[in-house]
C-alpha cells in the first residue's frame, strides 16, 4: 500500500461507489470503532487502570461480570445513544433492548454487540474482542421499537465486525462487500487500512475447539476430531494442529488470516440448549464476516444466516472457517440424523 488509507477515508470512499452504504451507517461505524479505541486503551491500561477482576454483579446468562465487561458496556451505550443513527441497541451484558433517549434524535438503525467477547482471558493477559452487527429498523409499523424488531435472520444484516484487542489492536469490518482489516495506528490515533479482500482458505490443517469437553459431544463431532487426531495414518491423510484461545474473536481472527475451522458445537451437559453461544451477538456477525470472506458457517445442520430467531439471548451451536471442512463436519450430522 503506497498510502495509508483511514477507516474514515474507505468508509466514504464505500458510500461513494453505488451507494454502497448509506451516510448514517458510516456515521455510525465510525462512532463503534472509536468506541473499540477507548475499549482498547482500557483494556491496555490493565492493572493500572483498576480494571482487571470481577464485578459484583451477574449478566442475563448468569455469568460472573468482569469489570471490563460492564466498562465496555458502558462506552458503546454512551458513544452510540445521542448520533441521530440508532432507534436502539442489544447487548450480551444486558436482559432486554436499550431504546435510544427521547431527548435525542431516532435513526434507521439497530446495533447488536458483545462488547467484551473472552472475558475469562481478560485477567491473564490474553487477546480479548469486541463483536458487533447492525440491523435496519423494520419500517412496516410506526409503532416504538421492541424486542421482536430485532429478532432478524443474520442474512439481514448491513454491517458486522469486531475488534481484537492483543499484540496490535485490529477492526474487521465487512458491509456486504468482502472483509477488510484496520489496526489502531495509535501515534495518529486513527484505524488504518492494512488488509482488503481477505480470503480464508477452503482447506486447513487446523481446528479450533475445547477437547475438554469431548466426552459430551455428539458423535458427528466425535467422529470428525476422531478422524483429525489420527494425522496421516488416518483417513484424512493429514496431521492436524489444534489451536483454542477460548476468545471466540482471538479464534476467529486466526481462521480469518490463515484458515481453519472453529467449534463449538452442541453438547449433552445442558441438552435443552442449542448451543453456546448466542447467535444475535456472536454467531450472525462473525458468520458473515467468514462467509463474505469465502469460507462458510453452520450449527451442524443448516446455515447460520438463515436462522431465525426466536429470542434476544438466543444460543446456538457453531462450525465456521475454511468451506471445505465446514461441509465434512455437516455432512456428518445430516448422516446421523
Amino acid at each position: 500500500m503506497t498510502s495509508k488509507i483511514s477507516l474514515t477515508r474507505y468508509l466514504v470512499e464505500q458510500q461513494r461507489q453505488d451507494g454502497r452504504i448509506p451516510p448514517q451507517l458510516r456515521l455510525l461505524l465510525e462512532v463503534v470503532a472509536r468506541s473499540c479505541k477507548n475499549i482498547s486503551y482500557a483494556v491496555n491500561k490493565g492493572a493500572l487502570g483498576g480494571v482487571l477482576g470481577t464485578a459484583s454483579t451477574e449478566n442475563v446468562q448468569g455469568e460472573i461480570q468482569k469489570k471490563l465487561d460492564i466498562i465496555a458496556n458502558e462506552v458503546l451505550i454512551e458513544a452510540n445513544e445521542w448520533g441521530g443513527h440508532l432507534a436502539a441497541m442489544a447487548s450480551e451484558e444486558m436482559d432486554s433492548i436499550y431504546l435510544v433517549p427521547n431527548r435525542y434524535p431516532q435513526g434507521e438503525y439497530l446495533l447488536l454487540f458483545d462488547p467484551l467477547d473472552g472475558s475469562s482471558n481478560i485477567d491473564v493477559n490474553v487477546s480479548i474482542g469486541t463483536i458487533f452487527s447492525v440491523l435496519k429498523k423494520p419500517d412496516d409499523h410506526d409503532a416504538g421499537i421492541e424486542e421482536k424488531d430485532f429478532l432478524q435472520a443474520g442474512n439481514k444484516q448491513v454491517a458486522a465486525g469486531y475488534c481484537v484487542y492483543g499484540p496490535q489492536t485490529t477492526l474487521v469490518l465487512t458491509v456486504g462487500d468482502g472483509v477488510a482489516m484496520f489496526t489502531l495506528d495509535r501515534e495518529q490515533g486513527s484505524f488504518v487500512l492494512t488488509q482488503e479482500n481477505v480470503q480464508v482458505p477452503a482447506d486447513t490443517k487446523e481446528f479450533a475447539i475445547n477437547m475438554s469437553n469431548m466426552r459430551h459431544w455428539a458423535p458427528p463431532v466425535r467422529k470428525y476430531i476422531d478422524e483429525c487426531l489420527q494425522g496421516k495414518e488416518g483417513p484424512r491423510g493429514k496431521d492436524f494442529n489444534m489451536r483454542w484461545i477460548a476468545s471466540m474473536v482471538a479464534d476467529v481472527h486466526r481462521i480469518l488470516t490463515r484458515g481453519g475451522v472453529f467449534m463449538y458445537p452442541w453438547d449433552k451437559r445442558e441438552p435443552e440448549k442449542a448451543g453456546k453461544l448466542r447467535l444475535m451477538y456472536e454467531a450472525n456477525p462473525m458468520s458473515w464476516l467468514i462467509e463474505q470472506a469465502g469460507g462458510a458457517a453452520t450449527n451442524g445442520h443448516q446455515r447460520i444466516l438463515d436462522l431465525q430467531p426466536t429470542k434476544l439471548h438466543e444460543r446456538v451451536s457453531v462450525v465456521l472457517g475454511s468451506k471445505n471442512e465446514v461441509e465434512r463436519v455437516t455432512a456428518y450430522h445430516r448422516e446421523a440424523q
